[in-house]
């Protein structure tokens, strides 16, 4: 039986998100408007792959973009809801559940408000356990798919007459893009409903469970809140298996913003021989020592926490801050097969400069935990 999530459970959701975030960008308050709306007015319902037909068709709830408080973005909940209805129209047949390509701070609530209103199910799977920069590596597998997919987007600056509402057909490398020029358009932030597949095939491509990892480890960050930033950090920690890689004060940050609407660059805690650089492209996508070896590479979980415990997103860190480094390996997260695709990564060791594929692939089954 399926879980009906309430009112407590956004701030967990909202927490455990934000670790996972990996330094990317979102906004807490977008996902708490987001689940608290959808636990206000309906009973949103996770449930996990088993309790599926295998013809059930499930797509993918996301937010597309990076705004900054610089963009007129506008985005309300009912343009999740939209975006659902669109799809649904296009395929001629109900989705049964959403499921979201990444967790993040709002991301991991993006399926809530569509399932208090239209009845869909949220469902306890990611294209990806971890923030990260391209929607490919959240695509499970659909990233070089030739097949024709449905993908719509709505949302926009309504005072502007930036609102607009999207529905396109094609191959997924071909919409993708078409859905980012439409975000950009309508002020930078946009909703979107994509991808709709069969439950058959989400549960050999997604990473199972991975909403309900982010509950639990949000459950264990509100549990020690009251004990201080030591044992905050020392919940995170136990609670997904990870540990501290570095701690130290920022003493470099060097990321700038491209015309891809990518921040890219690195940042570097602590000095001399115990520093490590921490790789960026909107997320952390790899971190090194001082000496130039590499510690940890995407998909592992990597997160900046500050002394309170407060997951840090790239964009908050400033020189003289100390900073945690948290470190999950990928041998213990569930994996998608989007991340394990070794033609994800060219376009992002491109605009990186340095490798990814060889560690993000290394040692690493095809075989994807629940």
């Amino acid at each position: 039986m399926g879980r009906i999530l309430k009112e407590k459970d956004v701030e967990a959701a909202v927490k455990g998100g934000s670790v996972y975030a990996a330094g990317g960008g979102g906004w807490a308050d977008h996902g708490r408007m987001l689940g608290y709306a959808a636990v206000s007015i309906g009973k949103p319902e996770l449930v996990s792959i088993d309790e599926l037909s295998d013809d059930d068709w499930v797509a993918t709830a996301a937010a597309i973009g990076a705004p900054a408080s610089t963009t007129p973005w506008e985005m309300r909940g009912v343009d999740y809801v939209k975006a659902v209805e669109l799809l649904q129209e296009a395929l001629g047949e109900k989705v049964a559940a959403l499921m979201v390509g990444q967790n993040g701070k709002s991301s991991t609530l993006n399926g809530w408000l569509p399932s208090a209103i239209l009845g869909t199910k949220v469902l306890d799977a990611v294209g990806d356990m971890r923030a990260h920069p391209t929607g490919d590596m959240g695509s499970i597998g659909m990233a070089g798919s030739p097949e024709q997919m449905i993908q719509t987007a709505v949302g926009g600056n309504r005072d502007e007459n930036r609102y607009i509402e999207l529905v396109v057909r094609g191959a997924t490398a071909k919409v993708s893009p078409i859905l980012r020029t439409a975000s950009d358009m309508s002020g930078g932030f946009i909703a979107s409903c994509r991808n709709p597949l069969r439950a058959s095939y989400v549960r050999k491509n997604a990473a199972l469970g991975g909403i309900s990892l982010a509950l639990t480890l949000g459950e264990a960050i509100i549990a020690a809140e009251g004990k201080g930033g030591s044992a905050i950090i020392d919940a995170i920690v136990k609670t997904t298996g990870g540990a501290i890689l570095s701690e130290g004060v920022i003493t470099d940050k060097s990321v700038v913003y491209t015309k891809e609407a990518f921040d890219i660059g690195t940042v570097t805690v602590g000095k001399g021989d115990t520093a490590s650089v921490l790789h960026v492209m909107n997320e952390y996508m790899a971190v090194e020592s001082a000496d130039g070896k590499r510690r940890a590479t995407f998909p592992d979980v990597i997160t900046t926490l500050s002394p309170e415990g407060e997951p840090l997103s790239v964009g908050q860190l400033e020189v003289g801050m100390t900073a945690f480094v948290l470190h999950v390996p990928k041998s213990i997260i569930p994996l998608a097969s989007s991340v394990l695709d070794p033609t994800v990564y060219p376009s992002v060791e491109k605009a990186m400069g340095i490798d990814l594929v060889s560690y993000a692939l290394n040692g690493v089954g095809s075989g994807r935990s629940a």
